[in-house]
C-alpha cells in the first residue's frame, strides 16, 4: 500500500478578494508538475466567496463536476435550464459531456460561502450533458460512511459516468472504520474536512488529503470528531 500525504499548508492558493481559493491540484495561475491530478480526480478546490461573489457564465465539457456546500448556499444557473440553490447539507452533480455553460453565485449578499469543488474526468466523452442534485438533510447517519455517489446511482445517490465513488462520513472520537475498495486497482483519496484520521503510523488532519493506492480494504482510526470525504477513482 502506497499513501501519501499532502498537507494543507502546501496546497495551492489565491486570493481574488471575492473569492479565497485552495487548490489540491494545478488550477488556474497555480501550477505543480508533481500535482496534476489523482488517478481521473483532477481538481478538488476549496473555495471560500464572499456574500454577492460568484462565477459569471463559461463553458464546461467533458468532465463529473460535484459540488458540495460546507457553509452557506450557492445559486446555479446551466444552458440545460436548470436553476437552482444548492444549500449545506445537499450535493450537486453536472455532467458537462458535449459541452455546457453555467453561472455559479454566492446565494446570499451578506454571507460566506465554503464549498468543495470536485472535477472528475468521464469515462466516455461528448456524452449528453446531465444534471442532478439531492438532499442529505436528515439522511445522514453518524460513525457511518455513506456513499452519495456511484456508477450506478440510487437513492440518495448520485449517478456518475466514471467507475468512481464518493462517500461522506461524520465519525466520533476514537472510532474505528473499514473502507472496502469497490473496483479493484482504483485508488481513494481521503479528504479531512474536519478532525483528523489515522492509519498505522500516518496521521491526516483538518484539510489534508491522503492519498492511498494498492489496498482493496482500508483500516483508519478518527482520534477526534471528523468529518471526511472519501473519493475513489480508477487510475485512468
Amino acid at each position: 500500500m502506497n499513501i501519501n500525504i499532502h498537507k494543507s499548508n502546501k496546497r495551492g492558493q489565491a486570493d481574488y478578494g471575492w473569492l479565497k481559493a485552495r487548490y489540491s491540484f494545478s488550477f488556474a495561475n497555480y501550477y505543480d508538475p508533481s500535482r496534476e491530478r489523482f488517478g481521473v480526480l483532477r481538481v478538488l478546490n476549496d473555495d471560500t466567496i464572499d456574500g454577492g461573489g460568484g462565477f459569471d457564465t463559461h463553458p464546461h465539457n467533458n468532465m463529473e463536476i460535484i459540488t458540495i456546500p460546507l457553509k452557506g448556499s450557492l445559486e446555479h444557473r446551466d444552458s440545460l435550464g436548470h436553476t437552482s440553490v444548492i444549500r449545506e447539507g445537499e450535493v450537486q452533480y453536472m455532467s458537462a459531456g458535449s459541452g455546457v455553460t453555467h453561472s455559479e453565485y454566492n446565494a446570499s449578499v451578506k454571507d460566506s460561502l465554503n464549498l468543495l469543488q470536485i472535477w472528475i474526468f468521464p469515462k466516455t466523452k461528448n456524452t449528453s450533458p446531465v444534471y442532478n442534485q439531492i438532499n442529505l438533510e436528515g439522511k445522514r447517519e453518524q460513525n457511518k460512511i455513506q456513499t452519495i455517489v456511484s456508477p450506478a446511482g440510487g437513492e440518495n445517490i448520485i449517478g456518475i459516468g466514471q467507475d468512481a465513488w464518493l462517500s461522506l462520513l461524520s465519525a466520533g472520537e476514537g472510532k474505528e472504520f473499514t473502507y472496502r475498495i469497490n473496483k479493484p486497482g482504483n485508488g481513494v483519496f481521503l479528504f479531512i474536512i474536519e478532525g483528523e484520521i489515522k492509519t498505522g503510523n500516518h496521521l491526516a488532519s483538518r484539510r489534508d488529503s491522503m492519498e492511498i493506492w494498492g489496498t482493496e480494504v482500508l483500516s483508519f482510526n478518527t482520534p477526534v470528531k471528523s468529518e471526511i470525504l472519501i473519493i475513489e477513482v480508477p487510475e485512468n
